[in-house]
């Protein structure tokens, strides 16, 4: 049986821009990526100083979970134990292993070779909000919605997670995406009910405005 399953919050980033619940944050267009995530970082007023040493899949996650995460998330409430992640790309880190490979030329980079996993994404959020819960991270052609909330509705329906914070993170060159959603069991009135559609309609925004 499924739960009443809530979408606390949202988050967004894509084509230069940071959107939180579906409204504009910050946009900086005409600039590369990895000078968008850093202007982002300093725009959201954060202080993270290990931001800095991150890859560009962390740097992407970790804003998109920071902006998730603000006002809207009580971790008092929860349990790190029953806080868990899902997420999924398409490219994996091949974005580190391509610069890890052109830096074993010379010297291989350690602090490269540390990011050749995507699934450290997943270990930099979890690091910053203390979360010790159930995470996998999944590799897909494309965003499957479905699937996401499958898997969702199948942790709490199993009771694994109390919540989960879950979508894609995506970056390879100067293409990037990062949808995210906090799910929690429903308990307030006026929050988005969870499912693959209003999953979709975050991840298609930025289409949708542009048309």
């Amino acid at each position: 049986m499924n739960q009443q399953l809530n979408i606390s919050a949202s988050a967004l980033i894509y084509d230069n821009t940071v959107y939180r619940d579906n409204r504009v944050l910050f946009s900086n267009p005409g600039i590369a990526a990895g000078d968008f995530l850093q202007a982002a970082y300093h725009q959201l007023n954060l202080n993270y100083p290990k931001f800095y040493k991150m890859d560009n899949l962390s740097k992407l996650g970790w804003l998109a979970s920071e902006v998730l995460l603000k006002d809207s998330f009580d971790r008092e409430h929860y349990q790190p134990e029953r806080v868990g992640l899902a997420l999924a790309n398409k490219n994996s880190s091949l974005d580190d292993d391509i610069r890890y490979l052109e830096s074993a030329a010379e010297i291989a980079s350690p602090s490269l070779f540390v990011y050749t996993l995507p699934n450290i994404v997943i270990g930099e959020i979890c690091i910053r909000n203390k979360f010790k819960g159930e995470h996998a991270f999944f590799i897909q052609e494309s965003f499957d919605a479905e699937f996401m909330e499958q898997h969702v509705r199948s942790l709490f329906e199993r009771n694994i997670l109390d919540v989960c914070i879950c979508g894609w993170v995506d970056f390879l060159f100067h293409d990037y995406k990062a949808a995210l959603f906090l799910v929690e069991r429903a308990d307030a009135v006026g929050q988005v009910p969870f499912s693959a559609g209003a999953m979709n309609d975050t991840f298609n925004l930025a289409a949708l405005i542009s048309e």
